[in-house]
């Protein structure tokens, strides 16, 4: 797939350094009876590989050109190509369990994220490239600088696990920022306490909306000082200082009385 010009509006960044690409597929190891998705195909760096492994592949791209050029260059009993933005894409209508795979595009990576978790009870894992400031916040404990909203969001979802940094010379056009892999692991359904992750969401959205603010001052809509008291929590900590465990007594405490 020589010739093509990457398109800012799409994000696009193509890698081309073969020792990343090796490392990848082997962190995936895609199996032949994979239900396998890959988000933005591109050039076809992770696309071809991975088909040296498995019977068939689902390819989500917006971009008609290279659509064109997914449909000549691939066995197309091969490949199921899915026309237009991942963000709308509905992933229910695909055979479960899913692994989903991909260079996301940076621009768009967080609504990305929320996009997948919203199908996470079909997915067995996603293992994806992204901006590696991203990454750090995603894997980051309680109390450190990277710590915050997209921690909690997804860590009470998945198990993740930072595998391969990526330097920008992997990629054409070189971006202006350090990449990783991270892998993203459901957990099982008994393991999530959240009762309500609406109420879930907006309560961590509230806690980190001032971030240099102490809970008593960016929850006080929600909770007295006797709330805090019977959760068991610090008035005085900043949402930072909380996991999830934290965050998910609050939204229940709030789910039992009804808050909206």
């Amino acid at each position: 797939m020589s010739g093509h010009k990457a398109k800012k509006q799409f994000g696009q960044n193509f890698l081309v350094d073969q020792t990343v690409i090796a490392d990848i597929v082997r962190s995936i190891s895609p199996q032949p009876n994979d239900h396998m998705v890959e988000i933005g195909p591109g050039l076809g760096a992770l696309t071809r590989p991975l088909l040296q492994h498995l019977h068939k592949l689902h390819l989500v791209e917006i971009d008609r050109d290279i659509i064109a050029r997914l449909k000549t260059d691939y066995p197309q009993d091969t490949i199921v190509i899915h026309e237009g933005d991942a963000l709308q894409f509905d992933f229910s209508t695909l055979d479960a369990p899913l692994r989903i795979v991909g260079n996301l595009p940076y621009n768009i990576s967080s609504p990305l994220l929320f996009h997948f978790a919203a199908f996470a009870a079909r997915i067995t894992d996603m293992h994806f490239m992204l901006q590696n400031e991203v990454v750090e916040r995603m894997v980051a404990a309680p109390s450190t600088p990277q710590y915050g909203r997209l921690s909690v969001m997804l860590q009470y979802r998945f198990e993740m696990e930072k595998l391969l940094d990526v330097p920008p010379q992997s990629f054409r056009p070189a971006p202006k920022v350090d990449s990783a892999i991270v892998r993203m692991i459901p957990l099982p359904a008994d393991r999530i306490q959240v009762r309500n992750e609406g109420l879930f969401a907006r309560a961590v959205a509230a806690a980190f909306g001032q971030r240099r603010k102490t809970l008593r001052n960016t929850l006080k809509a929600w909770l007295a000082e006797a709330d805090f008291a019977r959760l068991g929590i610090d008035a005085q900590l900043r949402a930072e200082n909380l996991g999830v465990a934290e965050f998910t007594r609050i939204a229940n405490l709030l789910n039992e009385r009804g808050a909206v």
